[in-house]
């Protein structure tokens, strides 16, 4: 019986990193990645209680959480106030009347439920959108569908709201 335990006991030490140590708690978080490249306000809308249903569920269970949207064409006119005239992406009569609540509930989401806020940097550079003009606390990335190939492949859900 003791040389059980030990055998026992020398597989689950052989399974740990090297050096002994456990894996880090963050291991454990939901990863998840959202893909707005739409136009459509509702449908952020729909997108942005989604998000925060999922964090306050989270948040309620004491589960920890990466919650993180990806912004790629269309989806860069949610991250700022310019009405992006004379490009694909203008502002219309929808967005001009929703825009300051649908800033207002992605701020919250940010700065609140620590929600990460991505842009395509191609979509922005295409446009010749300064980016002084995005909201707080966007990061700006290379590629925004690179960015969501690359959190897939380490283990971010995906989500795009349909």
């Amino acid at each position: 019986m003791f040389s059980r335990i030990l055998v026992l006991l020398a597989v689950c030490l052989s399974m740990l990193p090297a050096g002994g140590q456990a894996l880090a708690a963050d291991d454990d978080r939901i990863k998840v990645v959202y893909h707005a490249d739409f136009s459509d306000p509702r449908r952020f809308s729909a997108m942005l209680t989604s998000i925060n249903n999922m964090v306050t569920y989270y948040q309620n269970e004491l589960i920890e959480y990466d919650v993180r949207i990806v912004f790629v064409a269309h989806g860069i006119r949610f991250v700022t106030r310019d009405e992006l005239k004379d490009t694909p992406f203008a502002a219309d009569e929808s967005l001009i009347e929703r825009r300051e609540n649908l800033l207002g509930r992605l701020g919250a989401l940010n700065s609140v439920q620590n929600v990460g806020l991505e842009l395509c940097d191609i979509t922005r550079a295409q446009i010749g959108l300064d980016a002084g003009k995005l909201i707080k606390n966007v990061e700006r990335v290379p590629s925004g569908v690179v960015r969501i190939a690359e959190l897939q492949r380490e283990g971010y859900a995906y989500i795009k709201i349909e």
